[in-house]
């Protein structure tokens, strides 16, 4: 019976929690209603900024010693009307609280300063949310990307979509970080992306990105619409040497001499893609693919 009690009484909150939950409760009640105190501190400084309280100063010229009465009455007198001085703590936090005016201009997501989005109507706690978001690795593919954002309301992103400016990814002069930034794209194929766009001295369509090893049509649907593709220097096909011809990816080895025996043997009027293929120096896909490349055309004597 007395551990019976024992357990019972074991139970009970001793008074020191007791009295710790107490101040606790206190304690939180008291931080949000300092909270509310303080808002609606600078709710009222605010309103009394858009509704300033005002002086007037009456300034009236001193009378001469022998003007008469109805001479001072006279008198030109002058009202000054400003507002009254306030303490510094309340003009900074109206200056904080100052309504900004909103603008719309073109703008990247993706680098647009503090300044720049507070100027797009973005509240400095919202704009710094955005900038937190970059900073920890984040990016804004596409202007979806943007409207996803919790601090972009659907009205204020209806309202910047005609503005944002997201610059397509050249695929002939990034590097392969900038590569890694597209959808699906990690080091591997970031780098694969650079040496091929080197053995083809340059990409003269997105759609070549496809001739990478496992690079498929679902990688390539999943960012065609964030690449954009700058027309490249033509490929030199009639000048270069067989070791520099076999390097391109649509020449094999045995082609690359064949094309330059052709060019010893045969008048340049006929050095084109269909006479090579004409003379069975290019097998049918790799005619196929050298059609979509942008080539160099044999130089005049």
């Amino acid at each position: 019976m007395e551990e019976g009690k024992r357990q019972k009484t074991s139970k009970k909150p001793t008074s020191s929690f007791t009295t710790g939950a107490i101040a606790l409760v206190f304690l939180i009640i008291g931080f949000e209603v300092a909270l509310f105190v303080h808002k609606a501190a600078v709710t009222r400084l605010v309103a009394d900024r858009d509704r300033p309280d005002t002086v007037y100063i009456v300034e009236r010229p001193k009378p001469l010693a022998e003007a008469s009465q109805e001479e001072e009455e006279e008198m030109d007198t002058t009202i000054i009307r400003r507002s009254s001085n306030h303490s510094p703590e309340a003009v900074q936090v109206r200056e904080k609280a100052a309504r900004r005016p909103v603008e719309t201009f073109r703008f990247n997501p993706n680098t647009a300063s503090l300044e720049d989005l507070m100027r797009l109507g973005f509240s400095e706690k919202q704009a710094q949310s955005i900038l937190n978001y970059r900073a920890k690795g984040g990016r804004y593919r596409r202007p979806s990307d943007f409207a996803k954002s919790f601090v972009v309301a659907d009205s204020v992103f209806d309202r910047l979509k005609p503005y944002i400016d997201i610059p397509r990814i050249d695929i002939n002069k990034a590097d392969s970080a900038a590569f890694e930034t597209l959808p699906g794209i990690g080091p591997y194929f970031a780098a694969k992306m650079v040496s091929y766009r080197a053995s083809l001295r340059g990409y003269s369509t997105p759609e070549q990105l496809m001739d990478i090893y496992h690079f498929d049509r679902e990688k390539y649907d999943g960012l065609k619409d964030l690449i954009t593709c700058s027309k490249p220097e033509p490929y030199p096909i009639w000048t270069l040497s067989e070791v520099d011809l076999a390097r391109h990816p649509y020449i094999s080895k045995d082609e690359a001499h064949s094309i330059v025996l052709y060019r010893t043997h045969q008048p340049k009027e006929t050095w084109t893609l269909e006479g090579l293929q004409k003379a069975g120096v290019l097998s049918e896909e790799h005619h196929r693919q050298l059609s979509r490349c942008i080539l160099a055309k044999p130089a005049t004597d």
